[in-house]
């Protein structure tokens, strides 16, 4: 039976796994990786995601368009892709296996060992996942820092600059891996201290005789011959 330190953790995790999971599929999908306001026409904002590029007007009239090409895409944005894919899909089992595993899940009650493993299970997939969503996210933002910065463009020229879509992917990812770690933690047994020794019983002397076969009797007894 887990501790109570552990079914917390064993809630906390779940919890942050589920925040985690649904940020990043949230910014996996949304168009708000990089922001770019335009100097000569500022009604315009421009978004970009990793699936499609949108411009948004002071009226708030909304227009995106598809990425052309995926090979026609910088190097960040393609394993962007795959990567963001990948943490969504094992978000998504770290979270089914770690769901299975916890503490007052009845049809694994009586398998502690099987709980254990799908907690590690699910604890490593969830890892995994907010590696997997830190990695890009990071990466997008330094390309972004990099051109930001680059003396060789002319200042004339409109720069990308972070979108909201960067900030929730580094939650995501950290919420990812700090729920992996609590299940992960959540599996070590509990030390539990042990019973008091039980106190030897007090035997009655034994009903044998006593050296040389001789019984004692009582002083009132009559000696029958």
């Amino acid at each position: 039976m887990a501790g109570s330190w552990q079914v917390k953790a064993q809630a906390g995790g779940m919890l942050l796994a589920l925040f985690g999971w649904v940020s990043s599929c949230v910014t996996t999908f949304v168009p708000l990786w990089k922001n770019l306001n335009l100097e000569l026409n500022e009604l315009e904002v421009w978004n970009m995601g990793l699936w499609q590029v949108c411009i948004t007007q002071e009226e708030g009239a909304v227009e995106c368009q598809a990425h052309a090409s995926f090979l026609a895409l910088p190097p960040e944005l393609r394993i962007s892709r795959l990567l963001m894919c990948l943490s969504n899909g094992l978000g998504l089992l770290g979270c089914l296996l770690a769901a299975l595993g916890v503490e007052g899940w009845r049809p694994c009650e009586d398998k502690p060992g099987l709980k254990r493993r799908l907690l590690l299970a699910g604890g490593a997939a969830l890892g995994i996942a907010g590696m997997a969503t830190l990695a890009p996210v990071s990466w997008v933002a330094y390309n972004t820092v990099l051109d930001y910065w680059d003396d060789t463009v002319p200042d004339i020229v409109p720069r990308w600059e972070f979108g909201e879509a960067t900030f929730l992917g580094w939650f995501a990812g950290v919420f990812l891996a700090a729920s992996g770690l609590l299940l992960a933690c959540s599996t070590r047994p509990t030390r539990t201290t042990p019973p008091p020794p039980v106190p030897a019983c007090h035997q009655l002397p034994a009903a044998g005789g006593l050296a040389g076969g001789h019984y004692p009797l009582p002083k009132n007894a009559d000696l029958v011959i």
